[in-house]
């Protein structure tokens, strides 16, 4: 909320948000709800241009299977970080995030070259 009056300026032009939190802290599955009003809905954005990290720290005992999120964060794609435990997981989840986006991209600039010529 500190730097409220820049975010205008993160959001312009932007094809996609990752939203990183820790799933043991309540606080942050409020604050999500926040994000996720300010930087996707307002946009706004597709639910495939949202990825939902649920980072957890190393030695904790979080539980993976059982975290469930409220609508509208529940329609985007969520992955668990343990850096610790399996940073190649993390790595190939982010890289098919990021083709997704790449193919969005380049979708909505054909959409937009082929209705200037037509």
């Amino acid at each position: 909320p500190r730097f409220e009056t820049c975010w205008p300026a993160l959001m312009k032009d932007s094809h996609g948000v990752v939203i990183v939190f820790n799933p043991e802290l309540p606080s942050h599955l409020k604050e999500m709800e926040m994000w996720h009003s300010c930087f996707v809905q307002q946009q706004p954005l597709l639910d495939s241009q949202c990825l939902l990290v649920a980072h957890h720290k190393p030695g904790s005992a979080g539980d993976t299977d059982n975290l469930s999120l409220a609508y509208p964060l529940n329609k985007h794609k969520l992955i668990h970080s343990n850096l610790e435990e399996d940073p190649e997981d993390v790595r190939m989840e982010f890289m098919k995030y990021f083709r997704n986006i790449i193919t969005f991209i380049n979708e909505s600039r054909e959409r937009e070259e082929m209705s200037i010529i037509s």
